[in-house]
């Protein structure tokens, strides 16, 4: 079952694919269903995406496909965000959007190096949609030189795809005692979790895997240059 403000999200886009043969930009999604922020439109967007209503063309980050449509929005559109058209036109499967970045949550500075606490702030980070996929992304600033030789250097942004599940060698947000994060590449022995530095000059850290918990996974970097 879709939630409110998803139906009215996949209706207005199904009316403009319908009505113009383009999809609507993200600020044209966030004006119309009213939400602060285009995060908002990039969250229903991958709740969408993962229920198989829509889909993104490969390789064309921007580019919007309804795949189907609710019984109830078959029958009578949730809301009417646009002028219906006047005459049925032929369903365009995709067009690429006039957007081409999304908003994620800054949640603060994350050490590359020895844990230290992960702040939660009111930040937020504008990003290159090609950069991130499905999935409820956010970003850290990241502390410390122990994952440069993964090319991971002070003062980067780390984009987070938000997920509890990672594959041995993935590297990730690891949450230690609820308390300290620190991101590392991760490594499962038994009945122990070993976070793995990327620079020889830092140590292994091991822990029992009841003491760890994975926040996230990183999906990609952002660097600035002075």
């Amino acid at each position: 079952m879709l939630t409110r403000k998803q139906q009215e999200l996949l209706s207005f886009i199904d009316d403009r694919l319908r009505s113009d043969g383009v999809s609507p930009s993200f600020e044209e999604m966030k004006d119309a269903l009213q939400l602060r922020s285009k995060s908002g439109v990039h969250r229903l967007i991958n709740a969408l995406e993962e229920r198989s209503f829509i889909r993104r063309l490969p390789n064309r980050a921007r580019a919007l496909e309804v795949l189907q449509m609710p019984e109830a929005l078959r029958a009578k559109p949730a809301l009417q965000l646009v002028p219906p058209a006047q005459a049925p036109r032929p369903h365009v499967q995709a067009m690429i959007a006039a957007n081409d970045t999304i908003v994620v949550p800054l949640h603060g500075r994350i050490a590359a190096g020895l844990p230290v606490e992960a702040l939660e702030s009111d930040r937020s980070l504008s990003v290159p949609a090609a950069l991130l996929g499905p999935g409820d992304h956010y970003a850290l600033e990241v502390s410390g030189d122990s994952m440069i030789d993964a090319g991971i250097f002070d003062g980067d942004y780390a984009l987070i795809k938000r997920c509890e599940v990672a594959r041995d060698g993935d590297i990730v947000v690891a949450l230690i005692d609820g308390e300290e994060a620190t991101l590392k590449y991760l490594h499962r022995e038994k009945n122990i979790v070993r976070l793995e530095p990327a620079n020889a000059a830092h140590h292994s850290q091991r822990y029992p895997a009841d003491r760890v918990r994975v926040q996230g996974k990183l999906a990609g970097l952002l660097r600035r240059y002075h």
